[in-house]
């Protein structure tokens, strides 16, 4: 039979494992954003003096619930989309207003100033992975 001293150190550095195990898992969820909706219009493709291309687009996520009385509420949240890199050519090509997509990806905050020098802040989808979910056919009508 173990001691008392030794069972202690024992379940402390179980705790200290199990606890690094949670924070390496918790890290890995770090600004990470999931999304399955449908897109708001047609990609827009913006070209950059320096080559770069961005595609954005907004996507439409639904939510309903049964309100305290008991009445069904159906919520749509709006969420901007920004694609870089060879998402762009993808979303460009494939993507139209009505498609269904899964985006995964990352929050991002900019700052601009607009024409008349007011300071606009913008929250948005920086995706990463994306997978249409709608059929060929379907994709393709307009």
């Amino acid at each position: 039979m173990l001691n008392e001293s030794v069972a202690d150190t024992i379940r402390s550095k179980l705790r200290r494992h199990v606890c690094a195990i949670k924070t390496n898992q918790m890290n890995a969820l770090r600004n990470k954003v999931q999304l399955i909706g449908r897109l708001g219009k047609d990609p827009e493709l913006m070209s950059f003096e320096e080559g770069k291309v961005k595609c954005a687009f907004p996507v439409a996520t639904n939510e309903s619930f049964r309100n305290g009385e008991g009445e069904r509420v159906e919520r749509t949240q709006w969420h901007d989309v920004v694609t870089w890199g060879a998402l762009v050519e993808i979303a460009g090509q494939y993507l139209k207003k009505g498609a269904e997509v899964a985006i995964e990806g990352r929050l991002a905050y900019r700052t601009y100033e607009d024409s008349e020098g007011h300071t606009r802040y913008v929250t948005e989808v920086v995706a990463g992975e994306m997978l249409m979910l709608d059929r060929k056919n379907n994709a393709s009508e307009g």
